[in-house]
């Protein structure tokens, strides 16, 4: 099997501060191709700082008691046990930090957002976890080691609010120290198949769409089930500040870091193109089964 060809811009898709009308129209191509891009400068010191001991506090007080349930999960762990000494997550932080409300509707976000998905693009805040502070570093204390190949899709194949385009931001940089993106250029344009199983370990519906992807052109390999390497992946490597933004459909993995005394710590959500009332009826089906 060839290795995917990597092209420049799949390694170069750095875009800002400014983002004026010739640097969006090079950002959607770089984005159409390789469904990734990342934007530098947008967000300012002072917002980083505060998103940062907005998050850190809310996760103290998770840990603490001091929070509802809603605000805290154990879901995406691999050690759940671990909770009751270090809280990785913190669900639905957009409620209760300012900076990342602020940062979520940032208005160059927005005009990128729009851009992609269109002028009906919306933040999906409200339900399915809105917008989670996630503290993905890799000490004994941790619960989270990483997560292996999938695409954002393959969450949810059965609903109707794709396509999406998934932002993170991020409090610390990444590195092969503390852990980065992994991501394969160009996968968003294959029609995966929906998993039996998705990355959360939940059955799939039985109702979900067959496959999902911008064309209909099948992937050159099967998707593999954990962290095996990809011919053509690249690893995305990020500065304070930068915000990742990824296609639904594209195919991506976290690499562990390689330093236990490291932090890796980011705000993601995402926002949506389809139907956001699908959104509502998934969450009313939720509440049900509990």
């Amino acid at each position: 099997m060839e290795d995917m060809p990597i092209t420049p811009a799949a390694e170069a898709a750095v875009f800002g501060p400014v983002i004026d009308e010739a640097t969006l129209d090079a950002l959607e191509l770089c984005y159409r191709e390789n469904g990734f891009v990342v934007l530098r400068g947008v967000f300012t010191v002072e917002l980083m700082d505060r998103m940062e001991a907005e998050c850190v506090a809310a996760q103290q007080k998770v840990l603490g008691g001091e929070l509802p349930e809603r605000y805290g999960s154990t879901v995406f762990l691999d050690d759940a046990s671990k909770a009751e000494r270090f809280v990785n997550y913190v669900e639905y932080v957009n409620e209760i930090s300012p900076a990342v409300h602020q940062a979520a509707t940032h208005p160059v976000l927005a005009t990128v957002l729009r851009r992609l998905l269109g002028e009906r693009a919306w933040l999906r805040d409200r339900y399915n976890h809105g917008i989670v502070y996630q503290d993905a570093r890799p000490g004994r204390e941790s619960g989270y080691t990483r997560i292996g190949w999938h695409s954002d899709w393959q969450s949810g194949p059965s609903l109707d609010i794709w396509p999406s385009t998934a932002f993170t931001f991020h409090l610390d940089g990444t590195s092969p120290a503390n852990g980065f993106l992994r991501v394969v250029p160009g996968s968003h344009n294959w029609a995966t198949p929906a998993p039996y199983r998705n990355v959360n370990d939940v059955e799939v519906p039985a109702d979900a769409k067959p496959v999902g992807g911008h064309s209909d052109a099948a992937p050159p390999f099967e998707m593999p089930l954990r962290f095996e390497t990809i011919p053509g992946e690249v690893p995305v490597f990020t500065e304070r500040g930068d915000i990742i933004l990824h296609d639904c459909y594209l195919w991506h993995s976290a690499a562990r870091a390689t330093e236990e005394n490291t932090t890796r710590r980011h705000v993601r959500g995402g926002y949506y193109g389809g139907d956001r009332a699908a959104e509502r009826v998934e969450q009313f089906i939720k509440n049900a089964a509990r």
